[in-house]
C-alpha cells in the first residue's frame, strides 16, 4: 500500500497547539536489545493517547461497518523531512480482512508459506463445520426425546411400585401379629413375595424395551462423538503445523536494519496464535522498513467490552505479555535515542508505604480520567506504569477531588487496600479538613450547614439544594480570617456529596468560593478555585495506626 495513504498528519487528530505542549509519559514500551543487552524504551504519551482516542471518536462518528471490539494502535513518527506524522494499525483480522486502506499492512510473509497458510485455514474451516454438523445430527435430538420419555415412564412405574411395596410391608406386619394357623401365614407371605418379584420383572421388562429402542441411537451418537474426537485431533495437528510454518513465514525488521523470523526471535518450539499480528509489532515493523522514526505509541481498545471483561472501550493497555512483549527488545533495536520529559515531579508525594500512595494534587488536574480526549490526563495516569515503579501499575484513587480543587488525594496500590479504604470512607471514618476563601464576610464564627443536595439531570454537573430528591449533606465550618470583603474558612464535610462544599458555601452562607467557575460570578477571572483539601485523618487499614496528614494551603 502506498506510503502516502498510510501517513496521516498529526493535526488531523488534535489541535496544533496540543502538538507543541510538554509531553507527559504514561507508560513505556520496553525490551532488552538481544545484542547489547541494553534496556530500550518507547513512550506512550498524552499526545499519543489523545490521537488514539480521537481515532476511536472518528470511527464511532463514521459508523464504520466493522465489528466493534478491537485493539487499535497509533504511532507518532518523524518522516524523511522531519515532519510529525501518524500511522495506525489494528490487531489481527478486522471484519475478515487483513488489510484496510489507510491502515498499516499486516507483516508480509513468504509467498509459498502464504499459500500454505491459506490452504491450511481452509481445511481448518472445513473441519469446524464438520464438527458443528456432527454435534447437531438429528439422532441426538431423537435420542434425547426418547430418553426423556423413558425416564418419565420409569419414574411413574417406580412411584406405583413404591406404593405397592409400602402396602406389602404393612400386610407383612399385620400377618405377624395375626393368630392363625402357620400354613395360612406361609401362604400369604408367598403371595406377597410373588407380587414383589412381579414388580421387579415389570421394571426389567421396561428397561429392556427401552434399551432396544435407545441402544441403536446411542451407537450412532458414539460413532459421531468418535469422529468429532478424530477431527479435533486432526485440527490440533493442522494448527501445530500452521504455527511451525508461521514461525518461519513472518520476518520482522528493526531499526538497525536486521530481519529475523518470529520463531528465531522467540526461540520456542511453539508460539501463541497471532504472534506478530498485534498493533505494536505491525507499527514498529512498518516504521523500520519505511525509514520512519518513532516518537510515541499508544494502544487502545475500541468498541464493545471483550467477552472476558479484560478490555474496556477507551482504555489503554501495555504490550501483551505472550505475543508482543517478547518481540519488543528486537523491534526497538537501532532506534535513535531521544528524551521525553517525565511527569511525576509535579505531583508531590506526601505519604507512601506498601499499600497507600498519598499525593498533593494541583488545581486543574483530574483525579481520574474523564470522557473525551481532553479529559484523560489525571493523577492515576501520571503514576501508573512509570518504568521504575512497578508498585504504581495498579494504582486506584480511593476518593476524588474536583478538577479545580487541590490537596490531599489517597490512592491504593492493590484491590484489597482499595476496598478497605473505600469502606472507611463509606462508614465516615475518615476526617477531611478543607480550607477555602469565600467572596464576602461570614458573620458567624462557626456553624453547621445541613442542606440536601441533588444532581438535576437537566443541569449537570451542577448540584442543587432539593428537599424532595436531595441526599442528606452536612458541612461544619469555622472562620479562620476575615479580610478585604473575603472570609477564609475551615470546612469539614461530614458527608461526601459532589460539589458539596461549593453549594453549601453558596446556599448555606450566601457566598461563592473564590474562583468558582460553576457557581461563582461569571465575570470572575481567577487563576484557580480557592478550595484546598488541607488535612486528612484515618486509621490505616493494615497497620491500624492513626494516619494524620497535612499540607500547606497554596493561597
Amino acid at each position: 500500500m502506498n506510503l502516502q495513504t498510510i501517513l496521516h498528519s498529526v493535526d488531523n487528530f488534535v489541535k496544533k497547539e496540543d502538538i507543541f505542549q510538554e509531553e507527559i509519559v504514561t507508560y513505556h514500551y520496553e525490551g532488552f536489545c538481544p545484542k547489547t543487552k541494553q534496556k530500550l524504551t518507547l513512550p506512550r504519551t498524552i499526545l499519543s493517547e489523545k490521537i488514539a482516542l480521537k481515532l476511536c471518536t472518528e470511527l464511532d462518528k463514521n459508523e464504520i461497518k466493522m465489528p466493534k471490539g478491537k485493539m487499535l494502535g497509533v504511532l507518532i513518527v518523524k518522516d524523511n523531512l522531519g515532519d510529525l506524522k501518524v500511522i495506525k494499525a489494528f490487531s489481527g483480522f478486522w471484519g475478515g480482512k487483513k488489510e484496510i486502506r489507510g491502515w498499516v499492512n499486516q507483516i508480509p510473509a513468504n509467498s509459498v508459506i502464504t499459500m500454505a497458510e491459506k490452504l491450511t485455514l481452509q481445511k481448518l474451516e472445513q473441519i469446524k463445520y464438520q464438527i458443528i454438523a456432527l454435534e447437531n445430527i438429528s439422532v441426538r435430538e431423537e435420542y434425547n426425546n426418547l430418553e426423556q420419555k423413558f425416564q418419565q415412564e420409569w419414574q411413574s412405574l417406580k412411584k406405583i411400585h413404591q406404593v405397592r411395596k409400602q402396602v406389602r410391608h404393612e400386610l407383612r406386619n399385620e400377618l405377624k401379629e395375626t393368630i392363625i394357623n402357620n400354613s395360612n401365614i406361609e401362604e400369604k407371605f408367598k403371595i406377597l413375595e410373588q407380587e414383589s418379584r412381579k414388580d421387579d420383572w415389570q421394571r426389567r421388562n421396561l428397561k429392556h424395551k427401552w434399551q432396544e429402542i435407545l441402544q441403536p441411537l446411542k451407537d450412532k451418537i458414539s460413532l459421531a462423538d468418535q469422529e468429532i474426537r478424530n477431527l479435533k485431533r486432526q485440527r490440533k495437528e493442522l494448527s501445530r503445523q500452521l504455527q511451525a510454518q508461521m514461525q518461519t513465514a513472518y520476518s520482522m525488521t528493526n531499526f538497525a536494519g536486521e530481519s529475523l523470523s518470529v520463531g528465531s526471535l522467540l526461540g520456542k518450539d511453539f508460539i501463541p496464535t497471532g504472534t506478530g499480528d498485534c498493533c505494536a509489532p505491525k507499527l514498529l515493523h512498518y516504521a523500520a522498513t519505511n525509514n520512519l522514526i518513532p516518537i510515541a505509541m499508544a494502544e487502545v481498545w475500541w468498541g464493545d467490552t471483550s467477552p472476558n471483561g479484560e478490555k474496556v472501550n477507551g482504555h489503554f493497555y501495555p504490550a501483551c505479555e505472550s505475543r508482543c512483549q517478547p518481540l519488543m527488545g528486537f523491534l526497538l533495536s537501532g532506534l535513535p535515542s531521544f528524551e521525553v520529559r517525565k511527569s511525576s515531579a509535579n505531583l508531590p508525594i506526601i505519604y507512601e508505604d506498601d499499600y497507600l500512595l498519598v499525593v498533593n494534587k494541583p488545581s486543574g488536574l483530574l483525579s481520574v480520567s474523564g470522557r473525551g480526549i481532553d479529559k484523560f490526563d489525571c493523577v492515576e495516569a501520571r503514576f501508573r506504569q512509570i518504568p521504575t515503579a512497578k508498585s504504581y501499575n495498579h494504582l486506584k484513587t480511593v476518593h476524588r477531588l474536583d478538577q479545580d480543587t487541590s490537596g490531599i488525594l489517597i490512592l491504593a496500590k492493590d484491590e484489597d487496600t482499595h476496598l478497605k479504604m473505600s469502606q472507611l470512607f463509606a462508614a465516615r471514618e475518615v476526617k477531611k479538613i478543607y480550607e477555602a476563601v469565600v467572596e464576602g464576610m461570614v458573620k458567624e464564627d462557626r456553624g453547621i450547614i445541613d442542606l440536601p443536595l441533588w444532581g438535576n439531570p437537566r443541569s449537570r454537573p451542577r448540584q442543587e439544594v432539593n428537599y424532595q430528591y436531595g441526599k442528606p449533606s452536612v458541612t461544619h465550618f469555622r472562620v479562620i480570617e476575615r479580610r478585604q470583603e473575603q472570609t477564609r474558612l475551615e470546612l469539614i464535610p461530614i458527608t461526601g456529596r459532589t460539589h458539596q462544599l461549593r453549594v453549601h458555601c453558596l446556599q448555606g452562607l450566601g457566598m461563592a468560593i473564590r474562583g468558582d467557575r460553576i457557581y461563582g460570578k461569571l465575570e470572575q477571572n481567577e487563576d484557580r478555585l480557592y478550595l484546598h483539601a488541607r488535612e486528612i485523618i484515618f486509621t490505616h487499614p493494615h497497620t491500624q495506626t492513626i494516619i494524620h496528614l497535612t499540607t500547606k494551603t497554596p493561597f
